[in-house]
């Protein structure tokens, strides 16, 4: 199985942050990322609060074609404010889709 440890993060296209995907054999994936933004009250334009959390999406495809898949048990939005943990078991959920 596959966990936060196995992420590969780049800099993030908006703001001050993260990214990082990664795909599964089951063609699913995950996206994790935080950033912050000059625009917001937060400080932070990811749905997170500091720089211990993250926002993740729930992906379908794979690293050349892929989009956010809203219709999984998992979630059927982003899902922020989470920990490594917290995004540890949801791989692994996602992994077993």
């Amino acid at each position: 199985m596959k966990s936060f440890k196995d992420i590969t993060f780049k800099p993030h296209s908006f703001g001050e942050g993260l990214h990082g995907l990664l795909f599964f054999p089951n063609g699913y994936g995950i996206s994790v990322v935080r950033y912050k933004t000059p625009y917001s009250d937060r400080g932070y334009g990811s749905y997170t609060s500091n720089e211990d959390e993250w926002e993740i999406a729930v992906l379908f495809g794979d690293e050349k074609k892929w989009e956010i898949t809203y219709d999984t048990h998992i979630t059927d939005d982003v899902i922020g404010n989470l920990t490594e943990g917290e995004i540890n078991w949801i791989m692994i959920q996602i992994q077993e889709l």
